[in-house]
């Protein structure tokens, strides 16, 4: 079993340090539009790796800087722009505290601005996450910023849900589908379920206990 912090979209005042370490979580995910800086302090106050995805009002992420050295001068690692020590997900299946997560990033388009795509776009994103998840095994968290289409999303045209996750919900199945993007304002959000998927909205953050499906294979064939 893997403790899990979730966190999307809002900064929680009452998020304190000493809250994040009485948590102890050994995985932080983060499903996008939080100011890096509110990552870094969560990542800073627990001992766990960050998994990230952008959402729409995060600033662009170019790929990194490839080069025979990817070293600086210093020692560092040559990377793109993203919040220290955390690790992008997006269009990318990454393994994180024995879990594997697939990520994808952004919102549907509703004007001009960095990870904001077209239903035909994210279909191409879709199809190339659903490639790179063939190695390694199955994924037990779809990590995303928003959600999917008629799945909890909104009835305006910047909430609307991404058509595309359904496919790729049918393909991993994975034991959970975190996303933010719709604020709950409030209200409390249901969660949803899709065949052996729990669809969750994690805004402004969750905790969740995930048992890795690896670990459940492995158990099966002992």
């Amino acid at each position: 079993m893997v403790r899990v912090l979730v966190i999307a979209d809002e900064e929680a005042p009452n998020l304190h340090v000493q809250t994040l370490r009485d948590i102890a979580p050994q995985l932080v995910l983060a499903a996008g539009d939080l100011p890096w800086h509110y990552i870094e302090y969560v990542a800073s106050a627990v001992d766990a790796p960050v998994v990230f995805v952008p959402g729409n009002h995060d600033p662009e992420i170019h790929r990194p800087w490839r080069s025979r050295d990817p070293f600086t001068a210093d020692g560092v690692l040559r990377d793109g722009p993203r919040p220290h020590g955390a690790t992008n997900a997006d269009q990318r299946v990454v393994e994180a505290a024995g879990l594997r997560i697939a990520g994808l990033g952004g919102c549907v388009r509703y004007k001009p601005g960095p990870h904001q795509y077209t239903q035909s776009q994210y279909d191409g994103r879709a199809r190339r996450l659903l490639r790179r998840s063939k190695r390694g095994g199955p994924v037990d968290v779809l990590l995303t910023h928003a959600p999917p289409l008629g799945l909890g999303d909104g009835d305006d045209k910047p909430h609307e849900g991404i058509e595309a996750l359904h496919p790729v919900l049918e393909r991993l199945e994975p034991t959970w589908h975190l996303h933010g993007h719709i604020h709950p304002y409030g209200r409390a959000m249901a969660d949803r379920q899709l065949g052996p998927t729990t669809i969750r909205n994690v805004i402004p953050w969750k905790v969740l206990d995930v048992t890795p499906k690896m670990s459940r294979v492995a158990a099966r064939s002992g």
